[in-house]
């Protein structure tokens, strides 16, 4: 039998163009005032495998049943992706991966390049 896999913590990423700017800011605002997260950087263009725009939302297992349904009914329409932290950046960006709104295509050989790709223990 296969050892179970754990997710350390998870990431959404809140992707936006010029035009999505406000709603994301608005979004950005709104969770860290009711949630206990850690905010990344506000990135206007892509970068690493996140095609546009983006900012990172990193919270605690313990939040996902409380921040995805609170993300699922209030994102105005941005793209959100959701994907767990488990030590492989390629599986957890596709097949550990979850998306609210319309899917973006990541640039997955940059992580297979530079992200972790094995999970230890």
């Amino acid at each position: 039998m296969q050892q179970a896999i754990e997710a350390a913590g998870y990431h959404a990423h809140v992707y936006f163009d010029t035009a999505q700017q406000a709603a994301a800011r608005r979004l950005r605002e709104a969770v860290a005032q009711r949630f206990a997260v850690e905010l990344g950087r506000w990135r206007e263009q892509a970068y690493g495998p996140h095609p546009v725009g983006a900012y990172q939302i990193a919270f605690a297992p313990a939040l996902f049943g409380q921040i995805v349904p609170w993300l699922m009914l209030n994102r105005e329409g941005l793209s959100v992706l959701l994907h767990p932290l488990t030590g492989d950046d390629v599986e957890d960006h596709s097949d550990f991966a979850m998306w609210l709104g319309a899917p973006l295509e990541l640039n997955m050989d940059f992580l297979r390049q530079h992200g972790d790709n094995g999970r230890s223990g």
